[in-house]
């Protein structure tokens, strides 16, 4: 766990709030944990989104995650 990512605590409150996939289909590569994480790491440094770290997840898809929900209004 890097030091900005959400601690335990946080997840257990931050978790229910968050919108419920739809498709059935193969599981996700990637935690929803990891991804949130992610976009925090990128706006916290302000790095670009190619500069995620990989422990986050692919940045296309912590980018594609931020997109989905910005347009959505979440």
């Amino acid at each position: 766990m890097g030091r900005g990512d959400l601690t335990a605590a946080q997840w257990a409150v931050l978790e229910p709030l968050l919108p419920v996939g739809k498709k059935p289909g193969r599981p996700p590569k990637w935690t929803k944990r990891q991804l949130i994480d992610g976009i925090r790491w990128r706006t916290r440094t302000g790095a670009p989104w190619r500069d995620v770290p990989v422990r986050y997840g692919e940045w296309e898809t912590v980018y594609g995650l931020f997109r989905r929900w910005q347009r959505g209004g979440i």
